[in-house]
């Protein structure tokens, strides 16, 4: 027998750039989220979100930009029996014209990534992955962050 999905988002998710996300990950009972970032650490690359899911759930052998798989391959998460969700905040900066330019960008972004991941283990989340080295991030990007993530992720009931 057939079965039939749907799947709607807004095309200002196509847009390159410098973008924050998270992903709300359920299987049956358990929750996990997966804070991710576009700005490559590599290439003056800056992809969209809507790129970021295809590669992030690539399972091929040879795929590349698949951690989120990566992680939940670790902890025996099957992604065909999950349900996704995603928050992709930004684009906060447009996508840069060299990598010079791009780093600094790419490290104000991370900055962020970094302390909304241990914002959201602090509320109670079970948050998978690594998110690098914690710089403080930038007050008025941080603050608007968590204008966007408070509602939707509010704290939980930790015991």
């Amino acid at each position: 027998m057939l079965n039939s999905y749907s799947m709607t988002f807004d095309g200002t998710l196509l847009e390159r750039g410098f973008w924050l996300y998270v992903w709300d990950i359920r299987q049956n009972e358990d929750r996990y989220l997966y804070v991710g970032r576009t700005g490559d650490s590599s290439s003056a690359n800056a992809a969209s979100p809507f790129t970021r899911i295809g590669q992030h759930l690539d399972f091929r052998a040879t795929a590349k930009g698949n951690a989120l798989g990566k992680q939940l391959r670790r902890i025996n998460v099957q992604p065909s029996q999950c349900t996704f969700e995603m928050l992709a905040i930004g684009p906060i900066f447009p996508e840069q014209e060299t990598f010079d330019l791009h780093k600094p960008v790419r490290d104000i972004v991370g900055a962020l990534e970094a302390a909304l991941a241990d914002e959201l283990q602090d509320r109670g989340y079970n948050v998978i992955g690594t998110h690098g080295r914690r710089v403080t991030p930038d007050t008025d990007l941080w603050t608007e962050v968590l204008r966007h993530t408070s509602t939707k992720f509010a704290p939980q009931n930790v015991a």
